[in-house]
């Protein structure tokens, strides 16, 4: 895996996500309660809402537009709703937070 420096974990809030843009689109960063973190693509599958604006809550987001709810772990849609979300792998290293640029880089060149 080939790793990127996108930001300090300080920069997300808790309960939070940040954005960053990539040539493949936006990917959000997310921070739970527990300090967990997890980035996902900032679409969501269903109308397209940003999932970056939606709300946190233990390790899931509510997309904004439609209420519907993705795990932060794997990116499944839940509850009745069907669809999934894009991962990305990403790591705390010293308070930085890392991304994984293969998978950023194999899926723009798909």
């Amino acid at each position: 895996m080939s790793w990127i420096d996108i930001g300090a974990l300080d920069d997300i809030p808790v309960q939070g996500a940040r954005v960053i843009k990539t040539k493949m689109g936006c990917v959000a960063v997310f921070r739970t309660a527990d300090d967990a973190v997890f980035a996902l693509s900032d679409r969501c599958p269903h109308k397209g809402g940003p999932l970056s604006e939606g709300i946190v809550h233990g390790h899931k987001v509510t997309c904004p537009l439609h209420n519907w709810v993705f795990s932060l772990e794997t990116g499944e849609a839940q509850g009745a709703d069907e669809g999934q979300v894009p991962t990305y792998d990403l790591r705390v290293e010293s308070g930085r937070l890392l991304i994984d640029a293969s998978k950023l880089a194999a899926q723009s060149a798909a």
